[in-house]
């Protein structure tokens, strides 16, 4: 089968490879008919999450089709349509039993304490070939694969693999409620979706920054405030909209590959700490494999960390989604202590989440598929990871059609459209093809 192939930092191929196989009475295989491509398969590529092994597929997002069980899952059969849950849980451990399925005392061959399996991901991660392919081995199927109602479609379930889940996690970390004004750092998929998970939590005004120009109009489709860190200083700015207070939460979307602001006043803001930000990306990401603008490191691995802490209010509450591996050990704890602040962050429980959100999109409450911006074929997705690295304009999430057959075509689903919770406006704004 096709699959896209990590063999090293900066190199990444569209590969022949061997179809999976079952190997445990609760695996099943699912042929796939959507996947996509995520910020966290960056981080491979570009070295700031090591530890992959060469030949590992990638990949942690994905629609399909069950193809074949094993002899313990005895909730789904062949044929049925299923959305793969990013992280991997056992479903009868303590940690899943509470919600925590992101934190799985048995999924990870580590041990109990080795922390959160996804597809696609380092050895520390559980080793597990990822959804970029045509089809993949799921691993305590009867508990991860969600299945999926004809009327949610292809589009609208290939968010709800990670993007929306990890989106509306980092709302609940962050508590937001009802009347709360909110910051979002970061206007990439995530940060994307955080505003129509914030508005649906409750939010009464929710600020975006971020310093790309077309991920900030996409964000002024959802009606959102925008903040263009490289045309204002983002923390001044968010002060002077809240009266001086801050937001009363912040989502911090970014993670490890934050970017330092190219001009504006934010450039002489920061410029004292340039020499902290060299030294925090050698250790970010030791070795790279960059190719001109390709595959390049963030250059301050924890600005959006440090933004976050700035700009929201005292006693108020930041909500971290965006990866911070472990060889990040820099926070301005200092600051966030003498706050008061509460700060929560984490891998997202993402079987926890996924179900409520398809009944969300299935009645109508949410319609997700205007934040896919690039809808490509598997044998353009090499290109496709250059032009999603580089930030390129209209490539703010990109979504592979890996097979037709089984699939429910994007416009088809019975809700698309409709949903008063969208990522996008009246007037639309997006580039899908």
């Amino acid at each position: 089968m096709k699959a896209v192939v990590w063999h090293g930092l900066g190199d990444i191929r569209l590969d022949d490879v061997p179809e999976p196989k079952i190997q445990d009475p609760y695996d099943a295989i699912v042929r796939i008919t959507t996947s996509a491509i995520c910020g966290t398969d960056l981080h491979f590529v570009r070295g700031t999450m090591p530890g992959m092994q060469e030949g590992r597929i990638l990949g942690h997002e994905a629609v399909g089709v069950v193809e074949e069980v094993g002899r313990g899952v005895r909730n789904l059969r062949p044929g049925d349509r299923v959305v793969v849950p990013s992280t991997v849980a056992c479903g009868t451990c303590s940690y899943c039993r509470a919600g925590y399925y992101a934190q799985c005392d048995n999924a990870n061959p580590g041990g109990s304490r080795a922390g959160t399996v996804f597809f696609g991901g380092p050895e520390a991660a559980g080793g597990l070939d990822g959804l970029q392919a045509e089809y993949a081995r799921v691993p305590y199927a009867h508990v991860g694969l969600v299945p999926l109602p004809d009327t949610v479609d292809d589009a609208q379930a290939i968010l709800l693999s990670d993007i929306y889940p990890t989106a509306w996690f980092g709302a609940r970390l962050a508590e937001i409620g009802a009347g709360d004004t909110v910051a979002i750092l970061g206007a990439g998929p995530i940060g994307q979706a955080a505003i129509a998970c914030a508005r649906l939590q409750g939010a009464g005004r929710i600020i975006v920054v971020d310093g790309v120009g077309d991920r900030l109009e996409l964000a002024r489709d959802q009606h959102a405030e925008t903040v263009d860190f490289n045309a204002e200083d983002p923390v001044e700015a968010v002060l002077e909209l809240t009266g001086g207070i801050g937001a009363d939460r912040v989502v911090d979307a970014v993670g490890v590959d934050a970017q330092r602001p190219s001009r504006g006043p934010a450039v002489e803001t920061l410029r004292d700490q340039g020499e902290q930000f060299e030294h925090e990306r050698d250790e970010a990401a030791p070795e790279s494999s960059p190719d001109g603008r390709t595959w390049v490191p963030g250059d301050a691995p924890t600005l959006a960390a440090r933004w976050a802490v700035q700009m929201v209010a005292k006693a108020g509450t930041v909500g971290t989604v965006g990866v911070y591996p472990p060889q990040v050990q820099h926070y301005p704890f200092g600051e966030a202590f003498m706050k008061n602040l509460t700060l929560k962050m984490g891998n997202c429980n993402h079987r926890r989440h996924v179900p409520d959100l398809v009944s969300l999109v299935a009645t109508g409450r949410l319609d997700p598929t205007p934040l896919i911006t690039r809808w490509v074929g598997t044998e353009d997705a090499l290109d496709a990871y250059r032009n999603f690295d580089r930030r390129a304009s209209g490539w703010t999430k990109v979504v592979l059609g890996v097979a037709d057959d089984g699939s429910v075509a994007p416009g088809l689903g019975e809700a698309a459209g409709t949903g008063a919770a969208t990522t996008a406006g009246v007037q639309g704004g997006t580039q899908a093809e």
